[in-house]
């Protein structure tokens, strides 16, 4: 039971964090029952202490503040509770929205002994300039270095992870899910939510971060994919310098985007720029199904050549063909008003029970996409979109889908740096002919010939398998004739051995029930804190 105990105790330090930065996670007017507005009732006098030194501070900068105290997992979560503004309201998502990943950064010392570590040998044999740190996270940091090769001196950024990093991790994503499974076990209400769900989604996503072979691989990915676009370039990959623990690349030279003065005396148009952070995301997004998830403001930079350049690819999201189509369905269809297909794709997609009739939802999609129609592209927010549907969520029984949870994130904050760049940015037009082209190349003449061809190779794939499936169903007859003529007996050693597993699991499931009980409680002081 060390498990469940030390899990109660690391949320039970979160939720006090959470208190004394004055932090609530549920939204105004939820009902709350009696049993957590009691634990709710025990923060107070933390709350009270540490409210005199926290007034003046702004709502975004206390929970930047706490979740920076709790550890890089927190932030990491924060992010992700970012897109859920129908869990934790608005206000919230709005403040956790500027949660940005930065952290005081680790020794030189420390990244040479990584570095070493990880490539053998000494620093100066793989770079001959090694500088400190330029940008440190939750996860790595980041080095400016230079490398010779060919006599050609080359300036590279050198990403290297924090010690111990993984196994910090592990130590909070358990907690999370502790808590996840308590929620969803006690709480039948928030099971629509997926909680457990959520934290899977989570922990895979920290998890190929912390592989930067991994990241070293997206980005070669992307490359690939994007060979033939203009305006949207990524980093070249140095793998010679390149392992699980340390990441090489092409150093950018460029203006960070958010610098719109150093933009605009470079003679670059801020307007275009805008449109191709939006169009480029779009476009990964449904024409390749993967796609950059952390393209805020501080991971894109423009190059002398005014292209925009991407780092950072520790987090990435990847659609399938039918979360694509989704996409592309959803904008097309409120882009034309075309409010009933918009609804079935909904339903096609198993985003919304089939008792629900789809005529009423698509009265829901038309209460959203209505107000739009005739307002000037400044009053227009994709973001605002998503809040409205998100508020539908509960009231048509739709489940969160995990494989959304970044795109969701993703298309929140693409649209918030292109207006950074183009106040005026009609975010329809400028997504009208990317979600025409995908539904036309997809659903047009031109997706039934790629539908026909992949039919026919499926079919031939299924035909090649058919001997070695007849072979298995024989195999598999022949052993259930075999037990049927012997039967199945257990002996007694195996009986009694069943019956005392049984009995402790009957005793430790008692006791779990109250730890999960008392966990409910730390749960409570994380969120209504």
């Amino acid at each position: 039971m060390a498990g469940p105990i030390l899990n109660f105790l690391r949320l039970s330090r979160a939720g006090l964090v959470l208190a004394q930065y004055g932090v609530r996670f549920v939204p105004q007017g939820v009902p709350v029952p009696w049993p957590l507005r009691i634990a709710r009732a025990a923060t107070w006098p933390v709350r009270a202490l540490a409210w005199p030194f926290r007034r003046g501070e702004s709502a975004d900068a206390r929970v930047s503040a706490a979740l920076t105290r709790l550890g890089p997992s927190y932030v990491k979560l924060g992010q992700f509770l970012a897109t859920r503004q129908d869990v934790i309201g608005p206000d919230l998502a709005r403040d956790l929205a500027n949660l940005q990943d930065r952290m005081a950064p680790f020794s030189q010392a420390e990244a040479r002994a990584a570095i070493e570590a990880a490539l053998g040998g000494r620093v100066e044999d793989h770079f001959v300039e090694f500088g400190p740190p330029v940008a440190a996270a939750s996860i790595a940091q980041v080095h400016k270095a230079v490398v010779v090769e060919n006599g050609e001196r080359r300036e590279v950024a050198v990403k290297v992870l924090r010690p111990g990093v993984e196994r910090r991790f592990k130590r909070d994503l358990d907690s999370y899910f502790f808590a996840a499974r308590m929620i969803e076990r006690f709480h039948p209400p928030t099971r629509r939510l997926r909680p457990v769900a959520v934290v899977e989604t989570l922990a895979r996503t920290t998890e190929i971060e912390m592989d930067l072979r991994l990241e070293a691989a997206a980005i070669s990915e992307m490359a690939e994919n994007i060979k033939g676009d203009t305006g949207f370039r990524v980093p070249t990959v140095d793998w010679k310098r390149t392992s699980k623990r340390v990441l090489t690349l092409e150093w950018i030279d460029g203006i960070p985007i958010a610098d719109t003065a150093r933009l605009e005396a470079a003679g670059l148009d801020r307007r275009a720029l805008g449109l191709t952070v939006l169009q480029s995301f779009l476009r990964h997004a449904m024409r390749d199904g993967f796609f950059h998830a952390d393209m805020h403001q501080g991971n894109l930079l423009v190059d002398r050549q005014g292209n925009v350049v991407a780092v950072d690819f520790g987090i990435m999201g990847r659609l399938g063909p039918k979360e694509r189509r989704f996409l592309a369905e959803i904008l097309h269809g409120i882009i034309t008003r075309d409010y009933r297909r918009a609804a079935e794709v909904h339903f096609w997609a198993g985003y919304v029970p089939p008792h629900h009739p789809v005529e009423v939802f698509a009265q829901a999609l038309r209460a959203i996409g209505e107000p739009i129609q005739g307002r000037s592209a400044g009053e227009i927010s994709m973001a605002d979109l998503l809040g409205q549907l998100f508020a539908y969520t509960e009231v048509f029984d739709m489940q969160t889908r995990p494989e959304l949870i970044n795109l969701q994130k993703t298309m929140v904050v693409v649209e918030g740096v292109a207006r950074g760049l183009d106040p005026n940015l009609d975010i329809w037009t400028a997504a009208e002919p990317i979600a025409r082209e995908w539904v036309e190349s997809n659903l047009g003449p031109a997706g039934a010939l790629k539908d026909a061809r992949e039919g026919a190779s499926e079919i031939g794939r299924l035909l090649g398998d058919v001997p070695a499936l007849l072979g298995q169903a024989e195999r598999t007859l022949v052993a259930l004739a075999e037990a049927a003529r012997s039967g199945v007996r257990l002996d007694d050693e195996t009986v009694e051995r069943l019956a005392a597993a049984d009995a402790r699991q009957g005793r430790w499931s008692r006791v779990a029930l109250w730890v999960g009980a008392l966990a409910l409680v730390v749960i409570a002081l994380t969120l209504w804190g």
